[in-house]
């Protein structure tokens, strides 16, 4: 039996992502997709001497990468770079197959992380025994 091969189709927004809609596509995507989070040099769009962003978009780009970093410290994603050209990357988040027994849900971890305690976490946010 031949066996093809299938071709990576990576996402990309029409517009920059937020950290929600970053949050919202890991928890929704299958492992496989792939998601284009950012295009440029995120080390230097972020910086306010480099960037030509407005404050807002930087803070909000900022977020979004320190997220994408979250979300593959916690294994939902693999994070890739594929170069465009001279300075231009484009930053992708590949999903990862979700834990088989996950403690608590991503939106469970995302309030823990800002201090706001849930039903399912205690204050701690860690998972209620």
């Amino acid at each position: 039996m031949f066996m093809g091969t299938t071709p990576f189709i990576t996402v990309r927004a029409r517009r920059p992502l937020t950290e929600i809609e970053f949050c919202a596509w890991v928890a929704q995507a299958v492992p496989g997709d792939r998601l284009e989070y950012h295009r440029g040099f995120l080390v230097l769009d972020i910086f306010p001497m480099f960037t030509r962003l407005p404050d807002q978009q930087r803070a909000e780009l900022a977020r979004l990468g320190s997220r994408a970093l979250w979300a593959a410290e916690r294994g939902l994603v693999h994070l890739v770079q594929e170069r465009m050209g001279p300075d231009q990357f484009a930053y992708i988040a590949v999903a990862r197959p979700k834990p088989k027994t996950a403690e608590v849900s991503l939106s469970a971890l995302l309030l823990a992380e800002q201090g706001q305690p849930n039903h399912a976490t205690g204050p701690s946010g860690r998972a209620a025994a």
